[in-house]
């Protein structure tokens, strides 16, 4: 129920740069309310251009060179034309003097390959006997396009990192210890089985096989040294058979050893072979690294079981 709440929450506030857009799609004046003389801005929102453009202005001083380019009215003065061309949204910008009450149509507007027709304005008149009207107030500043979306944008992010920061404080933590340990074990178990499989192509290559006694020992040694906790670098076979014997009796019985004296036979004939001074058989080091394979898959089936 509360990450739903977070997750309308999250929603709305995404949405409210679109409904603003939307209603900032029709032509509007700057000021809202223009009287006769007034000097004021008709701004055009248009669709967003495909890439950011230089803006193309034309002004008064174009009509002395053609006077086809710059349009005209008799009730309208106007003295500046900007087409603003933007990926976050463009505009068209009339400045102009009303010279006429009521409501004007603007001639035919072509700038920059392009034409606007149908552009009105409605113009009021202080000769009206009318005591509410009162004289325009100062134009408001024209906001860039994208402003909104910025702005709402910025602040839903903002919330974002809150919500993410509070989720942290009071569970990230955990969840992250929680992942780190498994790829703890993950690497741990991975690594061993490496080590069983080199060890077998090295034997199968004909390497020494008291080297390859050596390596097993300690490598199987300090695997189990991370796995339990306990220092198993320095202990014998019989010190194995102490210490766990109830350190393994979880194991599946797809594991077909006797799992409370696996480990201390397994290190007493891995050490029987090591210091014997005799000849080592492949047979007896293939026997082993199969029952250390057994052993890894048990106990990794074990962890993830868990």
């Amino acid at each position: 129920m509360k990450n739903r709440k977070i997750l309308c929450f999250s929603c709305f506030l995404f949405l409210i740069p679109y409904s603003l857009f939307a209603q900032q799609n029709s032509p509007f004046l700057v000021p809202r309310q223009i009287y006769v003389g007034d000097p004021a801005t008709l701004v055009v929102p248009l669709p967003p251009a495909l890439q950011n453009n230089p803006d193309m202005i034309l002004t008064k001083k174009d009509y002395l060179s053609n006077e086809s380019i710059f349009p005209s009215h008799e009730s309208l003065e106007i003295y500046k034309i900007t087409l603003e061309k933007r990926t976050a949204g463009s505009r068209l910008l009339i400045e102009f003097t009303a010279f006429a009450p009521g409501v004007i149509e603007f001639p035919l507007i072509e700038i920059g390959g392009e034409a606007f027709s149908g552009l009105s304005v409605k113009v009021n008149s202080l000769l009206e006997n009318n005591p509410e009207r009162l004289l325009a107030g100062s134009a408001s500043v024209l906001a860039m396009p994208g402003t909104a979306l910025m702005l709402y944008g910025s602040l839903t992010a903002l919330i974002v990192v809150i919500l993410l920061g509070l989720w942290f404080i009071f569970k990230g933590r955990v969840v992250l210890n929680q992942l780190r340990e498994k790829w703890k074990r993950y690497r741990l178990y991975a690594g061993m089985y490496k080590t069983e499989k080199r060890l077998s192509r090295a034997l199968a290559k004909g390497a020494d096989k008291r080297i390859i006694l050596d390596k097993l020992s300690f490598e199987f040694r300090e695997f189990l040294t991370i796995l339990t906790g306990k220092n198993c670098l320095s202990m014998t076979a019989q010190d194995f058979m102490r210490e766990f014997v109830s350190e393994f009796s979880n194991t599946p019985d797809s594991f077909k050893l006797d799992e409370s004296a696996f480990l201390g036979k397994f290190f007493g004939r891995c050490d029987k072979l090591r210091f014997s001074g005799g000849d080592i058989e492949a047979k007896d080091i293939e026997k082993l690294l199969e029952d250390l394979k057994e052993f890894i898959e048990a106990k990794d089936k074990e962890e993830k079981s868990k």
